[in-house]
């Protein structure tokens, strides 16, 4: 039987680990002391729910504490956009924003936040190309063979997006602009479906997501055209880019980057974007990243900002000259 002496004695120690194991699991004195959250605009199992998970998690291990990934999905990404508009601002609530939301849709819709009042840049995340494909049965193989179709029967080329505002939606608008032709957009719920449809040969084209086209690209299903960066992925290095294929300067790049409510302060921004960038500079994190398509994009607060108004300012260009509307 424990004498008094001894559960006193076992009782210190017990209290003294757990004061150990609470220290451990402290917020970090910049921010309050509970979970952080992770916003991500998307269902989970796409590009940006792995990318957000990927970083979330030694995000975690870094600070000590909880990065809890949340995923609002709906409206091309604005729900989650908009909640975390109106989130507290003490460094507890961050967003994967994506470039649909921040630089696309509020041109085209009302959307329920200011991108550049109400959300707060911290850093850039991670970004790719997009792929134009067309189903088997489309009769083309290249890029031109693709242009000389639709200008042969104007309208009768069309092409899937993931939505009114998406990047897919734009990266289409701004080819017809530079190609000088007319696909029509027919827009969906989300990549799966526009993906269904295109292996089922109802819709001709779609600006897809590499990581979901490749498998189809490889058995034959879909021909891939050309991407959309300046520069070739290093997973699809035997097709062009657009701007390759005779369309230079084209670029219509996805990516996700870090914002927070509009109101937090600039000191915890800062804490944030040090440890956002030493997570995308992780060279485990990078490959990881790779793995599924992605490059990291770190950057410092002022380099997001520019980037994103350069960004805002394109796309909002091209949709007064497409006359783009969200009907």
């Amino acid at each position: 039987m424990m004498n008094k002496r001894h559960f006193l004695r076992a009782t210190a120690v017990a209290a003294s680990l757990l004061s150990l194991g609470s220290a451990a699991l402290a917020a970090p004195d910049w921010l309050p002391n509970k979970p952080v959250t992770l916003v991500v605009g998307f269902a989970a199992g796409g590009a940006a729910d792995a990318a957000a998970r990927l970083i979330a998690k030694k995000l975690g291990e870094n600070i000590g504490q909880t990065v809890v990934v949340d995923n609002k999905g709906g409206a091309g990404g604005n729900i989650a956009h908009q909640f975390v508009a109106k989130a507290p601002a003490d460094g507890t609530v961050l967003l994967f924003g994506s470039v649909g939301p921040l630089t696309i849709a509020p041109h085209i819709m009302k959307v329920g936040y200011n991108p550049f009042t109400d959300l707060a840049p911290i850093s850039g995340g991670v970004n790719f190309p997009n792929v134009l494909v067309v189903h088997k049965g489309a009769g083309v193989k290249t890029l031109a063979e693709f242009v000389a179709k639709a200008k042969k029967a104007p309208g009768s080329v069309d092409y899937a997006s993931t939505g009114a505002g998406s990047a897919s939606h734009l990266a289409g608008e701004l080819f017809n602009q530079r190609a000088g032709v007319e696909m029509v957009h027919v827009p969906y719920k989300g990549g799966a479906p526009a993906l269904q449809d295109l292996l089922g040969e109802r819709v001709t084209s779609y600006f897809a997501a590499p990581p979901t086209a490749l498998p189809h690209i490889e058995t034959g299903k879909l021909i891939p055209l050309a991407t959309t960066g300046l520069t070739r992925p290093a997973y699809m290095p035997n097709i062009p880019t657009v701007a390759e294929a005779g369309y230079p300067g084209f670029e219509a790049l996805n990516w996700y980057a870090f914002v927070a409510p509009g109101k937090t302060p600039a000191p915890v921004l800062d804490r944030w974007n040090a440890e956002i960038t030493k997570v995308l500079k992780d060279a485990g994190v990078a490959e990881a990243l790779k793995q599924h398509g992605l490059t990291p994009q770190p950057t410092t607060r002022p380099e997001f900002a520019a980037f994103m108004k350069k960004e805002y300012d394109q796309w909002g260009k091209v949709v007064k000259e497409r006359k783009i509307s969200s009907n």
